[in-house]
């Protein structure tokens, strides 16, 4: 339709305009029909009706019908998630007075009524879930917690200042004696501060995990740090401890703080120890090495430093020598050390058994030969997932970083070929993502350990994260779990799978059909099961189908990695950071720069609302 079109093409536009709104009225009232029974809230009715009219609004192609609105200058319906029919009914009165049937707006009124009652549920919806609007923006801020915040509560009063406005404690990490004590230093942050922060549960879910490998003997790293011209900027600081704990490698503290590598040598052997004093060894390397003495810390404890990379391990011989003496010095050995994060090297077209959680994962093993004996081997830590697989289908390990393929499915393994890794080779480790994109995978919803956990959270959480939901009877299951609290208990649907996806609709009814009720788009999951380029894709379909809900979005994974772990942000997750605005919650994961990660979100999202509303632009005057 051109923009002159005359009257007979307007009233074709009405017509078409008046048959979607009766396509779509036809589908709420189907929807709602099977909707009914899980609408234990009624105040979430006028909330499912609406999506139940989104649902069928997008079952046609409104591109066409859209380019013909547009220059009558009305509305082309692109914006309308919020408030379906309302505004099906508005454009279509729209037309009828440019063509001279309506009256004089005899409707205006009471439609203009609806919309703000559309509008403001969202809102009410999320304070709900997520807690009051803080002052200076409308998009919250999660945080998930360092397991330092059960010991430091000045860590989690830093994080609220900030601009915490919910804390996120992982169950699949630490304990309930850690988690009360979070959850206890959280509740007097906000306090103390004068600012809500909502506590999330969130629970570990189908443990679809590597699990562990063979140990790697005991060594310790002493790295100094160089320029690019090779001078020494910092040299290498350990502590000599002779406090019987295992010596361990260097550390940050959740402050982003270093701590020194620590190592494990008699008490009797650092007494007498002086400013200015060396200790000389050889290394693994069988390189000399010594460290110089510079200051004691306690009776069990004196900090060196090297000026050189060091090697070591437990049994090394250690030699004190006095300042300024040529005389032999004192001799010790190196005493036990944690052993390093254990490691498998896979590279493309290597075979790699996918085994139970019994067995603890191994490296190849070659013949002098170099034929290969065994190849290597890494346990999941779910032994239900092998009979759902099948020849051919896809596994990701570690967030896509490994990608491979069934080659042989057993009822207990898996022999897998790999096809793809970044650069030469990659690293697999213990405890990182398994994702079986292929695979139909029927697991129960709730683990032993999620039952286990939910009878500590459920008195401690504001809300508690789902994780592996699929299913809309898996929220029954979980509200049945969560129906002996006293009080109403939030819960989030973590979207990380397709089925999870194409129940979305049902999962919302089921969830928020029964009290405060939040989605949250696992982008790293979902990225690794769909696939990357379809990503940009389904966050904005989800965050479209939760509008049309009123139900709030919690944009999680990798936000403003780069600047949480190294303190220096990338220009796509700027972007992306300003994007995630739309949602009504954005989590930022655990690392040593997170306070400052904190302060540049909130200035980024605080910014970008004076531009955005969800999908609607806002036109504040510019400075030019």
């Amino acid at each position: 339709m051109s923009p002159l079109a005359p009257p007979s093409q307007q009233a074709e536009l009405l017509a078409e305009l008046r048959k979607v709104l009766a396509e779509v009225q036809q589908v709420r009232s189907g929807s709602m029909a099977a909707w009914g029974p899980h609408l234990h809230r009624p105040s979430f009715r006028t909330s499912a009706e609406n999506l139940a009219s989104y649902i069928g609004l997008r079952r046609w192609d409104l591109r066409e019908l859209q380019n013909s609105l547009s220059p009558l200058g009305l509305s082309s319906l692109g914006r309308c998630e919020g408030h379906v029919e309302v505004t099906l009914e508005a454009v279509i009165q729209g037309l009828e007075r440019l063509l001279g049937e309506g009256q004089a707006d005899p409707e205006g009124g009471e439609l203009a009524s609806r919309y703000v009652e559309h509008a403001r549920r969202l809102k009410t919806h999320t304070e709900e879930l997520l807690g009051p609007r803080p002052t200076s923006r409308r998009t919250r801020i999660m945080v998930t917690l360092p397991a330092e915040a059960a010991q430091d509560p000045e860590l989690v009063d830093h994080l609220v200042q900030r601009g915490m406005d919910c804390a996120r404690i992982n169950l699949a990490h630490d304990g309930p004696e850690a988690w009360e004590a979070m959850a206890a230093n959280v509740r007097q942050a906000s306090e103390r501060n004068g600012r809500p922060c909502r506590i999330l549960m969130d629970l570990a879910g189908q443990k679809l995990r590597t699990g562990n490998l063979a140990a790697a003997a005991p060594s310790l790293r002493i790295k100094i740090k160089r320029d690019q011209r090779g001078t020494i900027r910092h040299p290498a600081g350990v502590v000599l401890d002779g406090s019987g704990e295992p010596g361990r490698p260097a550390q940050r503290d959740g402050l982003g703080g270093r701590t020194p590598a620590h190592l494990a040598v008699p008490l009797e052997w650092l007494q007498g120890f002086r400013t200015g004093d060396r200790i000389t060894f050889r290394d693994l390397t069988g390189r000399h090495r010594e460290f110089l003495l510079r200051e004691r810390l306690r009776d069990s404890a004196w900090f060196a430093v090297c000026e050189t990379n060091a090697f070591l391990e437990p049994g090394m011989e250690l030699l004190h020598l006095r300042a300024g003496s040529k005389k032999k010095g004192r001799p010790a050995q190196v005493g036990p050390m944690v052993a390093p994060p254990p490691a498998i090297i896979v590279h493309v077209g290597d075979f790699l058994r996918l085994t139970g959680p019994d067995e603890l994962g191994r490296g190849a093993v070659h013949r002098e030969n170099g034929e290969l004996e065994s190849c290597a081997s890494i346990p999941c830590q779910e032994p239900g997932v092998f009979p759902f697989l099948s020849r051919g289908d896809r596994v990701f390990i570690d967030d896509g970083v490994v990608a491979a393929e069934v080659v042989q499915a057993h009822g207990d393994s898996a022999l897998l070929r790999i096809v793809w890794t970044r650069g030469d080779g990659e690293r697999v480790q213990p405890e990182k993502g398994i994702n079986f994109p292929d695979s139909h995978l029927r697991l129960p919803s709730l683990t032993p350990k999620d039952l286990e956990d939910l009878a500590v959270a459920r008195d401690l959480a504001d809300f508690i994260g789902f994780s592996f939901v699929q299913e809309p009877e898996d929220l029954d299951e979980l509200h049945e779990v969560l129906a002996p609290s006293s009080r109403p208990i939030g819960v989030v649907a973590k979207i990380e799978t397709a089925l999870a996806v194409r129940n979305l609709p049902e999962l919302i009814v089921r969830g928020a059909g029964r009290g405060p009720f939040g989605v949250m788009i696992a982008r790293g999951d979902l990225a690794v099961e769909l696939g990357f380029e379809r990503l940009a894709e389904l966050q904005e379909e989800i965050l479209w189908v939760c509008e049309a809900a009123h139900v709030p979005v919690i944009w999680a994974t990798q936000v403003l990695e780069s600047m949480v772990k190294k303190g220096q942000p990338s220009r796509a997750e700027i972007t992306d950071a300003a994007m995630s605005m739309r949602a009504e919650c954005v989590m930022l994961n655990k690392g040593p720069r997170i306070l400052e990660a904190i302060t540049l979100l909130d200035n980024v999202i605080s910014r970008m609302q004076a531009h955005q509303v969800k999908k609607t632009p806002q036109l504040r005057a510019l400075s030019w």
